[in-house]
């Protein structure tokens, strides 16, 4: 992703530097940061530490049983920097791809024709550089039943996160209708001096079982988490925020277009921001339910040493009330490594890996595709990969446990994203414009 502005973990030296510059700001004060590399209490987080088994080391062989895996080239030459590919609940005929200039793109699964003209082209609006850009997409749980064809859109404006809620035309399904653009909700990226930084904005939205709207926001950027936003209560970022935007609880506000649910850990608690569902993500990468058990899955990228994936199932509250531990920890180290730091109340990852085999994760989702039989072996299975490295690899989580965690021989490049289309299927994208999706072999 560097070579597109977007290197979620490469900007090594830009972190260091930026961490060097604002060496100061280390808090807003206000008394509800890490301190002394202990992670913030509250009676809205969960104050029990879940007790997480390492993650085996990735096997070099699938398990008995399960196919070979290869990927199907579906389009490698019309999408400029594909970073999301998803589609409507029920519609297996389209594909929609975000790209991080600003289009979304709709893809033919069976030809990998694309439409020539975009579905909904926002490259007017939008901020680049960096890993700015159009990040997101979720459509409506009930896109296709509700005559006002919702969809939503995560972007960044002017060094701001905004959610935005969009409408289809009326006379043609393949195209948007850009005057119907909603605000649903602004987040500011920018620092107290109004400086900014072009990184660590996350990007991710989706609907979860619940029907309401998940959004995962990453630190804002710099290195080291310098103004302590991911332990900071009332701040949006670094956290998973959790909207109803079936109804409008700030009707005076036009950036506010939604409403909290009354079941969110931190309502009506007073200096926290009761849109937060977890806390303590840097830079959540392509977070992702299981539409089979509802479980949460958050793929977080690192800073210097680990990349992550946390896991809250649904039986234990998809990430209510969690403190995943940035910037106290990064995976199951101290932050900084040679720091001492305390870790109750903190949820541990249950896989990571070091800056050895990758250095930029990009999560991915478990599988529950039906179309391709000679997969059924992988229903259940979770996909991630890394950015740096290319590498593809998936693991079972069984009864809590991390088993069957395999590298696959696949590689297909500087993997930006995966993605699901309607039907469980997976696909990654890759910087180069790449679009394949995980076939047998």
């Amino acid at each position: 992703m560097s070579a597109i502005g977007l290197s979620l973990k490469r900007a090594h030296k830009f972190c260091l530097f930026a961490l060097t510059v604002l060496l100061a700001a280390c808090g807003d004060g206000d008394g509800m940061n890490a301190v002394g590399g202990h992670p913030v209490m509250h009676a809205c987080l969960r104050t029990q530490t879940p007790t997480v088994a390492p993650a085996p080391a990735p096997g070099a062989a699938p398990p008995a049983g399960v196919p070979l895996l290869g990927l199907e080239p579906v389009n490698t030459a019309s999408l400029n920097s594909p970073l999301f590919l998803t589609a409507p609940p029920g519609n297996t005929a389209r594909l929609f791809v975000v790209e991080k200039g600003g289009r979304i793109r709709i893809v033919n699964p069976i030809t990998g024709q694309v439409l020539p003209t975009p579905f909904l082209n926002l490259a007017a609006q939008i901020e680049t550089g960096g890993e700015q850009g159009l990040l997101g997409l979720a459509f409506h749980p009930n896109f296709a039943q509700n005559q006002n064809r919702f969809f939503y859109v995560y972007m960044i404006v002017a060094g701001f996160s905004e959610r935005r809620r969009y409408q289809v035309s009326n006379t043609d399904p393949d195209q948007a209708d850009p005057s119907t653009s909603t605000l649903v909700i602004r987040v500011s990226q920018r620092l107290p001096d109004d400086s900014l930084f072009n990184n660590h904005k996350g990007g991710w939205l989706g609907f979860g079982p619940d029907g309401y709207l998940y959004a995962a926001l990453g630190d804002g950027g710099g290195g080291g988490d310098p103004t302590g936003r991911g332990q900071s209560l009332d701040s949006l970022l670094g956290k998973m925020l959790r909207l109803d935007v079936n109804n409008d609880e700030f009707p005076a506000d036009p950036a506010r277009n939604y409403a909290i649910p009354v079941d969110n850990p931190c309502v009506g608690q007073a200096g926290v921001a009761g849109e937060i569902w977890s806390i303590g993500l840097r830079n959540p990468w392509r977070p992702s339910f299981d539409r089979g058990t509802g479980d949460f899955y958050i793929a977080d990228v690192g800073q210097n040493d680990r990349e992550e994936v946390n896991i809250s199932t649904s039986a234990d509250g998809a990430g209510r009330g969690i403190n995943y531990g940035w910037d106290v920890m990064e995976g199951r180290l101290c932050f900084p490594s040679n720091a001492t730091c305390g870790s109750t109340g903190l949820t541990l990852p249950a896989v990571e890996y070091d800056h050895g085999s990758g250095c930029s994760i990009s999560g991915g989702y478990v599988y529950r595709g039906s179309s391709v039989p000679a997969l059924q072996a992988l229903r259940g299975t979770y996909f991630y990969g890394d950015f740096c490295t290319g590498f593809v690899r998936s693991f079972r989580l069984v009864n809590g446990v991390v088993t069957e965690h395999v590298t696959w021989p696949l590689f297909p490049g500087s993997i930006t994203s995966f993605g699901e289309d309607a039907a469980g299927e997976l696909y990654i994208m890759t910087s180069g414009g790449g679009l394949f999706r995980i076939a047998p072999n």
